[in-house]
């Protein structure tokens, strides 16, 4: 699910507090505002679809589809697109996008999703993993629906910015969560992600047995530089997201 900007830390909050990353809250807000943001339109998604190449005839599963703006720019390069959300509400905006025969479904990284081994030639995973305080179950299941030398493209938090920007830093080689309020039309929400270091993303990428093929660090679209003048150019000598094409292995047979 495509994100906004990199938002301000808070304390955690009790867990009984508030739900957090509750989408379905807030998801015509979210997919309003984040349809021609910088970091969205004009950075992580055509990062996404520049590593994804030619994707003609292949079949790709959008992991974590929101309203559906990735799904629908691969499916206009003449993708077979699948998406899945864990948010009702986003995944019914991804319907009204990309209409009702759409093959989109709920359903959470994570859970067994309700596809064969197999199924998919590409899976793309935008801005979710950073959710997942476990990657495993999630990448195992990725892996399974993806045929051999099938790849995943995912987008995530860079590891180096989450520990860098924010004070108090916390131990880098930790995996720690930090909350944080999103404002949409003056109502916060509380979210939760969680950091990792580069070491701990890789290793769990080939313990769900894929192989890097290329880790990127992008650069914004210069067609932003006019459009976002006060943000581009920290976005265009800083990073913000880093990016992973994965490979699973072809069979041995």
């Amino acid at each position: 699910m495509d994100r906004l900007t990199e938002p301000p830390e808070s304390p955690a909050r009790p867990a009984d507090a508030a739900r957090v990353n509750d989408y379905d809250s807030f998801a015509e807000a979210y997919a309003a505002e984040n349809e021609n943001s910088l970091v969205n339109a004009y950075y992580e998604r055509p990062a996404m679809l520049a590593l994804a190449a030619d994707v003609t005839g292949r079949r790709i599963l959008d992991a974590g589809c929101g309203s559906g703006p990735l799904s629908a720019a691969l499916r206009d390069r003449g993708a077979v697109v699948t998406g899945i959300d864990a948010s009702a509400a986003m995944v019914a905006l991804a319907r009204r996008r990309l209409g009702g025969d759409a093959a989109l479904h709920v359903a959470a990284l994570g859970d067994r999703l309700p596809f064969d081994d197999g199924a998919f030639d590409d899976v793309v995973a935008s801005l979710v993993l950073h959710y997942l305080e476990d990657w495993g179950p999630a990448l195992a299941e990725l892996r399974r629906v993806l045929r051999p030398g099938g790849r995943l493209i995912a987008s995530v938090d860079h590891p180096f910015v989450a520990y860098t920007a924010r004070e108090p830093r916390p131990d880098y080689f930790a995996t720690t969560s930090y909350a944080f309020d999103w404002t949409f039309g003056g109502r916060s929400v509380p979210m939760r992600f969680w950091r990792k270091p580069l070491h701990a993303m890789t290793d769990a990428f080939t313990a769900a047995g894929f192989r890097l093929s290329a880790l990127t660090e992008p650069r914004p679209d210069p067609a932003a530089r006019e459009l976002f003048p006060d943000d581009f150019e920290a976005l265009s000598t800083g990073t913000c997201f880093l990016f992973f094409t994965l490979e699973v292995p072809a069979s041995s047979a």
